[in-house]
């Protein structure tokens, strides 16, 4: 049950958000918005509005937000109707800056949902004492560390050579080393004797970080909202830059493209509600920028890629063939939706494997 409320709140909050971008810039730029609805499916309730429809829907996994005049529209008799060119109220015809503005504040709005988890977290928590140390305070079971023999009150001086003489030097070593044995130089008790360990790197489902399972002793001090704003949007950008150099790495054939589909996120997310409410916001925030990023990718049917044909219908002058956008639109969709039934049919061969 917990895990279904978890997976229902991620998802519903990352899908709600990125519409409500939508929504509300298509409202501001004077867009009429026919529906706009929680869930998909078969409607459960309803309220119509002066001119939209807000529903919720029997699968509460997302969300959509219907605009005038950017698909084609059925009347009651169940025919297409297409917006008159001089309907102000259509997106179609609207400036192509207004239009790029509406469809870029789904992304927009994922990167804004990031930064309140972050905030929310640092304000509840409070913001880690700056740690300078390079000793460790907890090891993660079932991790990569814990079974080399590494033990808390350990300093890692050294990993492969490279001196770690604090935490930030020393995560830094280990999250860019990717699948690899580290040689980690360790001082151990009071005599600091020291002894190399080696221990292999592996992927953290939840950050996408490569990691060994080790944690500092940390220390929390209670910071205001400011303070938490501050460093809220600092983790937001971190992560940002983050998943965007791991999918370049993948991309361009530095790292292996290890890519994970609804079975294995749900299953994160389930793990992430056990270790508490401030680790799902966390890991909320983090996913919400993988969203957004992902959006902003120039992929048939996703939103990068309608803000690169209105870009190009910018410096043309005039849109192109609709009929061939819509057709690329739904190529797109098509070549989406089996890659995602791939890497589904992956993670479920993950499940067993790790289940056998």
């Amino acid at each position: 049950m917990l895990t279904t409320l978890a997976i229902v709140f991620v998802f519903g909050s990352m899908v709600m958000i990125h519409e409500f971008g939508h929504y509300i810039v298509a409202k501001w730029i004077g867009v009429k918005v026919i529906e706009f609805s929680f869930g998909f499916g078969p409607k459960i309730v309803g309220y119509q509005g002066k001119e939209t429809l807000y529903a919720l829907r029997v699968v509460p996994l997302g969300g959509f937000v219907k605009l005038h005049g950017m698909d084609a529209e059925i009347d009651e008799k169940g025919q297409a109707v297409i917006a008159s060119n001089k309907d102000a109220r259509s997106f179609m015809n609207k400036p192509v800056w207004q239009r790029m503005a509406v469809i870029a504040a789904g992304p927009v709005m994922n990167f804004v949902l990031a930064i309140i988890m972050f905030v929310s977290v640092f304000a509840y928590m409070g913001i880690p004492a700056p740690d300078s140390s390079n000793m460790i305070g907890t090891l993660v079971k079932d991790k990569p560390a814990a079974a080399s023999g590494i033990q808390p009150g350990d300093r890692i001086i050294a990993v492969n050579q490279e001196l770690t003489p604090d935490w930030a030097s020393l995560t830094e070593a280990i999250h860019s080393k990717p699948d690899q044995v580290l040689s980690l130089t360790i001082e151990r008790g009071a005599d600091k004797q020291r002894r190399t360990i080696s221990v292999k790197t592996e992927k953290d489902a939840q950050t996408g970080f490569w990691i060994i399972g080790i944690g500092p002793e940390v220390t929390y001090v209670h910071a205001s909202i400011l303070e938490s704003t501050r460093v809220g949007i600092g983790r937001s950008v971190d992560f940002t830059k983050l998943i965007i150099v791991t999918l370049t790495q993948m991309i361009t054939g530095k790292i292996p493209a290890d890519v994970g589909g609804p079975v294995m996120i749900a299953q994160v997310i389930g793990e992430g509600a056990k270790e508490g409410f401030s680790n799902l916001l966390g890991l909320t925030g983090i996913l919400s920028i993988q969203l957004g990023l992902i959006n902003l990718f120039p992929i048939p049917a996703l939103d990068g890629s309608r803000l690169v044909f209105l870009l190009i219908e910018g410096l043309r002058g005039k849109p192109l063939n609709p009929e061939k956008e819509n057709m690329i639109h739904l190529v797109g969709f098509v070549l989406l939706m089996g890659l995602m039934l791939a890497v589904t049919y992956k993670d479920v061969l993950r499940l067993f494997v790790k289940a056998g």
